[in-house]
């Protein structure tokens, strides 16, 4: 379960966009470099280091600037003092940048990418990006052979989109187990497949792309908290009704530079992956034992830290240690600040997204968020940006990450959990990562779930699958 905190002054659009793009950029390895010349790269490695620190206080409105941090510069605040630090920082780092692509081998270091670089992240499956904007939205198909494939929308097009939007967070504040709940979602699934499905679908037959391929997502605006993956139900003469995800296996990507981010480092691991399991359930969550015991009896390493083993400073030292991590716990979201974002371990103490973005993970291939709204946004949230738990776990490090678009049923997550690790782990699954098997075993797991008595529409749409 995840619990809204009181709401808080957002930053801008702009500078949160500029928040996640220089952290990304700020992990950039060093290691080809210190090959060629090791002082520039040491030099480049802490520069990165210092900005890294400046950039999260931007988005903690701490201070975290080291012992310089203290100097009272006159006649300016102290956020407008990291402003005046970062822009030092960066004028070095510049110089450091132009010294790097000066030697052999690094002439385009860090330099904008080409299209074949971008088009890159396209390798395993087609992206599909929908641009929202009232001045002109486009659905642009990418592939990694040929040319993008662009989709002409209607004059109506951005109207009908936040329409849609609007329809489905006005009746969601009203309850997720309500009738009218329900009829919305019905309404908008319908309505986004004649929007975006339907084009969609039609477009990647005639690509060629069979059906059963893997699909992303890479949406912009409303977008964002509009469920594409469950778009339908898809006009059939026989058989029971088919969504999106039936005819495809779908994933979402905040950015494409995310998506190939996430495929760089070749996994060492040889064998079953094994498992964190963090699990911190209360009366509230009666059902998370049985998933607890679902994830403990899987044929791998499972570790688990619960109730009080379940600290922040265990789970962050042991993290390092899994490639896997499946989270059962309430969480708090702080609207317009995602790096406070935490999760709520033993005796309410408060593991915050910011510490496991500054642990830097080199072995994190997937997580699974058993928990409500890890992959949602609302009224509060940035409108053109995929800012939440989910995308942020996915910059962290993880390759690939399992998250929900709303509240999830409690009693759901033991027999989800059990599908899901049964397909990834399947004996008939060959070749590749184990974290990019979990993309088809999430849609395996909610189609079979959608199978249950009494399953209503909300439950098994809520789940979605962040990455590679």
């Amino acid at each position: 379960m995840l619990v809204n905190s009181s709401r808080q002054l957002r930053p801008s659009s702009e500078a949160r966009a500029l928040l996640w793009s220089e952290m990304r950029g700020l992990r950039t390895s060093v290691d080809r470099i210190r090959l060629a010349d090791s002082c520039i790269a040491e030099k480049f490695a802490a520069v990165n280091k210092d900005l890294e620190k400046l950039t999260l206080a931007f988005s903690t409105n701490s201070n975290v600037d080291g012992g310089d941090s203290a100097i009272d510069i006159a006649g300016i605040d102290p956020y407008a003092h990291l402003v005046v630090r970062q822009r030092q920082l960066l004028d070095v780092r510049e110089k450091l940048i132009s010294q790097i692509q000066s030697l052999p081998g690094f002439e385009t270091f860090l330099k904008p990418p080409r299209f074949d670089t971008l088009r890159l992240a396209a390798c395993h499956g087609p992206i599909i990006i929908i641009n929202h904007s009232e001045w002109r939205s486009d659905i642009i198909i990418l592939l990694h052979n040929s040319s993008p494939s662009v989709i002409p929308t209607s004059n109506d097009f951005y109207a009908r989109a936040n329409k849609l939007q609007d329809q489905l967070l006005r009746e969601r504040k009203k309850g997720l187990e309500s009738d009218k709940y329900e009829d919305a979602l019905y309404s908008v699934l319908k309505d986004l497949y004649e929007l975006v499905g339907k084009p969609v679908i039609q477009r990647l037959d005639e690509l060629n792309i069979p059906e059963q391929s893997r699909v992303w997502w890479c949406p912009t605006s409303v977008f964002c908290s509009l469920p594409l993956h469950a778009m339908g139900p898809i006009p059939s003469d026989v058989g029971s009704p088919r969504y999106f995800l039936d005819l495809y296996i779908p994933s979402y990507t905040p950015t494409l530079s995310a998506l190939i981010d996430s495929r760089k480092r070749d996994s060492q691991a040889i064998g079953k992956p094994s498992i964190l399991l963090v699990a911190q359930p209360d009366e509230k969550m009666p059902e998370a034992l049985k998933e607890m015991k679902a994830v403990q009896a899987l044929d791998t390493q499972v570790t688990t830290l619960f109730s009080a083993k379940a600290t922040p400073t265990a789970v962050l030292a042991r993290l390092r240690d899994h490639p896997f991590v499946h989270i059962v716990c309430h969480g708090i979201l702080e609207p317009g600040k995602p790096f406070e974002a935490s999760f709520k371990l033993h005796r309410r103490c408060r593991l915050p997204l910011l510490d496991i973005v500054q642990s830097e993970l080199p072995e994190a291939e997937f997580a699974f968020l058993s928990a409500c709204h890890t992959a949602e946004l609302t009224e509060e949230s940035v409108a053109d940006e995929v800012i939440h738990l989910a995308a942020a776990m996915q910059f962290c490090g993880f390759r690939s990450v399992v998250g929900t678009m709303w509240a999830m049923a409690d009693v759901d997550g033991r027999d989800l959990a059990r599908s899901f690790y049964e397909s990834v782990f399947s004996e008939r699954r060959q070749g590749g990562r184990y974290c990019e098997r979990t993309a088809e075993a999430l849609r395996d797991a909610v189609k079979k779930l959608r199978t249950k008595g009494g399953m209503t529409l909300e439950r098994w749409v809520n789940f979605v699958h962040y990455g590679a």
